[in-house]
């Protein structure tokens, strides 16, 4: 805590002695406008930048531009007789980048003098417009303004209603009660690989996101009831769109913190009129210590980034983008081999992991009329994952405990047609098919039970397809109505299991201040493909794979929402879902209360069988006042249930069944009177219903040395209450085309340790509570220029 006292008093010296700034410093807005549906340029439209009384219309590519606009923040109205009015709020300008936008306007229904109709202003109205039910937007701005969020968009996420962490140690999140592997990732249209460093294999999330906001544009992230385009997930999706670079001038960013140097980049192609480059390189603090020659514990931790955007339009032949990122992690735990020094059973186990991800994509989007826009992509993304632990005996040898070593390597094909039959009506249709390469293999003891023999339980090198498509139907009778209609059809060619989903949205503007929203969708997963080559020995020593028949996951959402504007910049939300899991893995054996539903990542290596059943229903209720004076703040709350059937027929608890989420985050920002300083000030207040676990048969547990549980009563034991306080301090300062920011996220100021989970310490001999992450400051130094 002295520690963190001293960097707030250096940091409010640092302010108060800064001298005053004697000229306004000016920046660029600049941008482009187009249609929402085919992405094609509006021009003749009006621009105004209200904040300054500037006007500006938009020339034969959509694009405007103001220049000299000084720093601070400022709105836009975008006006065409063709389209519904378009606001954008709350631009921060700052003078070391310039501000660069793109726009999408709503097609007009109907053209009325007496009534102007107006398009949904607000930032976090999903990026997708077929998307209206369980689904917002998040900025670039939330991801960094947010408390402890440290620009990931999965610990952004915890924010929102129904959403919650599924462990301080990694941004696992749980969407409404679900798995966490029911998330599915997309960027640009393209189904992307777990985008996160330390992750493990059949997982969503991991320790570090590998994603920079540098390259991030404003992305949709959905909860529910999805849109027929969405695919193979059953919990939630995150849509990503990437930023174009500057395809004007050179700009850069530089960043040093706890977390690591980062770099970026971005500026114009010559070789290609009007194209852009986007680069981001990322090493970690640990990692360069390390290479210093400075020891940080008993082991070493280490990651480093790489992601990228290449923008080449053409005057014939469409536009080109090359994306991607790539990430390499490592971690190292080698324990002293002195038992008087060890605190527990966790201190006897050497760890070594090593991880590695890279995707890459080229799209390509041309207009086939004016009415038809055709996108094609071809992306290819390799992961490895390998993980060692091994155990340090009484006598000191070391034993191996677990192996893990897995590959995955994907090639996706697909395309995707928009039509626009009128301002009523719009068709979308695509593809997608994957090829997939993979070799799995897995070697442990029965529940680390030192005395137990290494068993094989997954060992193929192999490969597999898989096929989806989809069509959805926007239709819009009236200004008011927006409906969609929909199906997706997703195949697994490894075993011809298939599913034919229909998807259904309605949102009806009662009037000016109140819209409701219904949404259905079915829903469907393959699992993740080392399950399905189990290796599982029966009494007679003869192993078999049990799994290869193993059919989708199968999940059905039902969605009732209601907004309410109770002020410009103040909504209320409130959303009604029930989720209906069938075709769920479980044990073959009726004793056994195994279900996916309760897993996290990596593979069931036992038999199973897709009789499990779940259900998730809640209440969700958000009241958020939207940034304006400098002021946001968002309440979040979330009642629900989540229950499992395993293969006893017995309806229980999940392990994710906490029962509740109220989370509020708030911010103010004090500008100086020059407009050159910033102080901005973040907190968030997060209490949960804690998760929950299964009793520990304690006798047998210390009978056998190691942890044995009553599987009857899987997850009857609710752990106490979660509760977290984060916050956020930063200063901004704007010189001439320099900005930087000064900034501490403090992680659960309180240093409360929330427990997560318990089990028998056999070096201790009594069952132990493992907790959470206690206080955790991360100081960062950002530079643009």
């Amino acid at each position: 805590m002295k520690q963190i006292r001293s960097v707030l008093l250096v940091m409010v010296f640092y302010f108060g002695t800064t001298f005053s700034l004697f000229s306004q410093f000016t920046q660029n807005i600049r941008g482009t406008v187009n249609d929402q549906i085919l992405g094609t340029a509006i021009s003749g439209a009006t621009v105004l930048l209200v904040t300054q009384q500037q006007s500006a219309v938009t020339d034969s590519e959509g694009k405007f531009k103001f220049s000299n606009v000084p720093v601070g923040t400022h709105t836009l109205r975008i006006t065409h007789i063709s389209y519904k009015e378009g606001i954008v709020a709350n631009i921060n300008v700052t003078s070391g980048k310039e501000t660069v936008l793109t726009i999408s306007l709503e097609g007009n229904i109907k053209v009325e003098q007496e009534v102007i109709v107006k398009a949904d202003s607000r930032r976090n109205k999903p990026m997708n417009d077929m998307s209206v039910v369980s689904a917002r937007a998040f900025t670039v701005e939330e991801t960094q303004k947010y408390p402890a969020a440290v620009n990931d968009p999965l610990r952004m996420a915890t924010n929102y209603a129904g959403v919650v962490s599924s462990d301080d140690g990694n941004n696992n999140i749980i969407i409404r009660g679900n798995s966490p592997t029911g998330l599915l990732w997309r960027m640009e249209g393209v189904d992307i690989p777990n985008p996160n460093h330390f992750a493990v294999d059949g997982s969503t999330g991991g320790g570090i996101s590998i994603l920079s906001s540098q390259l991030l544009a404003n992305s949709d992230f959905i909860t529910g009831a999805f849109a027929a385009e969405y695919g193979n997930g059953t919990s939630g999706v995150f849509d990503l769109r990437l930023r174009k670079g500057n395809n004007e001038k050179r700009e850069f960013n530089a960043q040093i913190g706890v977390l690591g140097l980062n770099v970026a980049a971005e500026g114009p192609l010559k070789i290609f009129d009007k194209g852009s480059y986007l680069v981001n390189y990322r090493y970690s603090t640990l990692g360069l210590l390390k290479n210093l020659g400075v020891k940080v514990g008993n082991g070493s931790t280490n990651f480093q980034d790489f992601s990228y955007n290449v923008h080449i339009p053409t005057k014939k032949f469409g536009s080109f983008s090359l994306f991607g990122f790539g990430g390499l992690s490592s971690l190292d735990n080698d324990p002293v081999k002195d038992s008087s020094k060890w605190e527990g059973e966790s201190d006897r186990f050497v760890t070594y992991y090593r991880g590695k991800v890279g995707m890459s994509a080229l799209t390509h989007s041309i207009l086939l009329s004016d009415k038809t826009k055709l996108k094609t992509a071809i992306s290819y993304s390799i992961t490895e994952n390998q993980l060692d632990l091994k155990y340090i005996e009484t006598d000191y040898d070391v034993i191996q405990a677990h192996k893990a070593v897995y590959t995955n390597q994907k090639l996706v094909l697909s395309s995707v047609a928009n039509h626009k039959f009128n301002n009523r009506s719009s068709l979308r249709s695509g593809v997608y098919f994957t090829f997939i390469d993979f070799g799995y293999l897995t070697k442990s003891k029965e529940n680390f039970n030192p005395a137990a023999p290494l068993k094989t339980t997954l060992d193929v090198d192999g490969s597999a397809q898989t096929l989806q498509a989809f069509s959805q139907w926007q239709w819009k009778p009236a200004n008011r109505v927006t409906t969609n209609i929909g199906v997706h059809y997703l195949k697994l060619l490894l075993n011809n299991s298939n599913s034919v989903e229909p998807r259904a949205s309605l949102k009806f503007d009662l009037n000016k201040k109140n819209s409701v929203s219904v949404g259905y969708g079915l829903h469907s997963q393959i699992q993740g493909l080392g399950v399905y080559y189990a290796r599982v020995e029966n009494p007679s020593g003869v192993i078999s794979n049990p799994n290869k028949n193993l059919g989708l996951s199968k999940s059905q959402h039902f969605v009732l929402s209601h907004s309410l504007l109770l002020g410009k910049n103040l909504k209320l939300k409130t959303e009604l879902y029930y989720q209906q899991l069938f075709n769920i893995p479980v044990s073959t054996s009726d004793t056994n209360t195994l279900s996916a539903i309760n897993i996290e990542g990596d593979y069931i290596t036992e038999a199973l069988t897709n009789r499990g059943k779940g259900r998730n229903y809640g209440l969700e209720i958000s009241l958020e006042k939207y940034l304006s004076n400098r002021f946001y703040y968002m309440l979040s709350n979330s009642f629900y249930q989540s229950k499992y059937k395993a293969s006893d027929g017995i309806e229980r608890n999940t392990r994710f069944n906490g029962g509740f989420v109220s989370n509020l985050v708030a911010g103010k920002d004090f500008v100086s009177s020059s407009g050159r300083r910033t102080i901005g000030i973040n907190i968030r207040v997060l209490y949960s219903g804690g998760f929950r676990n299964t009793p520990v048969n304690v006798e047998e547990s210390r009978r056998l040395g190691y942890t044995v549980y009553y599987q009857k009563e899987a997850y009857s034991l609710k752990n106490p209450d979660y509760f977290r306080t984060d916050t956020r301090l930063s200063i901004t300062w704007n010189r001439k085309k320099v900005t930087s920011t000064l900034s501490l996220d403090i992680q659960n100021i309180t240093n409360r340790l929330n427990i997560y989970s318990r089990s028998y310490d056999a070096f201790k001999g009594k069952v132990v509570d493992e907790t959470q992450a206690g206080l955790i400051p991360i100081l960062n130094y950002k530079i643009d220029f």
